[in-house]
């Protein structure tokens, strides 16, 4: 018989987080996440607690755990879009079918308990942590930035009646087409430059480039990305979360920044060391062998996760984004040691983002998914 629980106690706490570190234990191509970032949500002053109502489920077994949830009302999401959605995420669970659909059916419960009509995930507190579901690319390693899960999770919760709300692709950029493609971006990127009075930031160091375009960074996400499927609007507990991140791993190098003549930021790209070698076979913890692994990939990286992607409206049509292109080919020819650019997730449909790669040799690894499922009072998955 299979028992769900909502997770109370501090115990229950630590089940949760261990749950998929025990389930993907070997797995060469799982990445865990940070394990003291994750065990911050259960603190009463976590980030998101302001604007997300949100509850946790264990699947019992035999009294052992083979499956967890997590549902988040994200109430800034859908005051913004008019919607009554409840996102999943963290969602793990064994191979056998009545461990999702009881876990499901206490989530779906949860979400018609607080008025919602709409379940959808894989999605988190926002669009600056994990988000979807692996559907291609089993056999190909996680960034630290992705999800990775069993193929079998596709079956389950189609079984439960979800259906594909959206895609990300993710892609792997090796360098411009020919050189002849990069000396030809290089001459329009110039000519644009002179056109509007552009040019590239420039920082001393990562504390340096922080102090000096992190106010213009925020701004542009919250611009540039308020249409864009599962985002959430910016709060200032969101920012200096951000902040906090980015002043372990930002480094100038692997960054572009485009200001107008009076200094102000037009367009970004952020890329930081790819550090998912690092946490490979880990359980995500700050062990001394994990520490000095990290600070080696910090300083000597073999691959770059490109993380963020801005541009002012006022620009986006005219082909100012290609300069992040051209920064982040210049990237990878001046650091032999790099292999290649991981875009992490890009939606299907954001055609800017998708035509800013297709002038590099580029390699579509892997695919996420957005379930979508609408609920009625009466529905149940008993």
């Amino acid at each position: 018989m299979i028992t769900v629980k909502e997770v109370k106690t501090k115990r229950e706490q630590k089940a949760f987080l261990d749950f998929p570190l025990d389930l993907y234990k070997g797995n060469p191509y799982f990445v865990p996440p940070l394990y003291g970032d994750e065990k911050k949500m259960f603190r009463a002053d976590y980030v998101y607690n302001s604007s997300c109502d949100w509850t946790a489920f264990l699947a019992y077994q035999d009294g052992a755990v083979v499956g967890r949830i997590q549902c988040i009302i994200q109430k800034d999401a859908n005051a913004k879009n008019g919607e009554r959605r409840c996102r999943f995420c963290r969602f793990d669970a064994v191979d056998r079918l009545e461990v999702s659909r009881a876990l499901f059916a206490k989530a779906e419960a949860w979400a018609l308990e607080k008025g919602m009509d709409t379940v959808v995930g894989p999605l988190n507190f926002s669009d600056l942590e994990r988000e979807g579901m692996l559907v291609e690319g089993f056999e190909e390693p996680a960034t630290f930035e992705q999800n990775y899960n069993f193929s079998y999770y596709k079956e389950h919760v189609e079984a439960l009646g979800y259906r594909k709300e959206i895609d990300w692709t993710a892609s792997r950029l090796y360098g411009p087409e020919s050189p002849e493609v990069q000396q030809e971006m290089e001459q329009l990127i110039s000519f644009i430059f002179k056109r509007y009075k552009l040019h590239y930031g420039s920082a001393k160091n990562g504390p340096d480039f922080l102090k000096k375009y992190a106010d213009g960074i925020f701004d542009l996400l919250d611009t540039s990305y308020d249409g864009l499927y599962g985002t959430v609007p910016f709060t200032e507990g969101m920012r200096k979360l951000v902040l906090e991140n980015f002043a372990m791993v930002i480094n100038p190098k692997h960054a572009a920044v485009i200001l107008d003549q009076n200094d102000r930021l037009v367009c970004f790209g952020l890329s930081f060391p790819g550090l998912a070698p690092a946490l490979v076979g880990t359980r995500g913890k700050y062990t001394p062998l994990t520490l000095l692994k990290l600070l080696y990939y910090l300083k000597r990286p073999n691959i770059l996760d490109l993380c963020l992607v801005g541009v002012d409206p006022e620009y986006l049509n005219r082909g100012v984004s290609g300069a992040l292109s051209v920064a982040i080919m210049k990237m990878l020819q001046d650091n032999p040691r790099l292999k290649w650019a991981d875009t992490n997730l890009n939606l299907e449909d954001n055609y800017a983002i998708q035509n800013q790669w297709r002038r590099f040799r580029r390699e579509e690894c892997k695919r996420y998914r957005s379930y979508v499922k609408t609920l009625t009072p009466s529905e149940s998955n008993d």
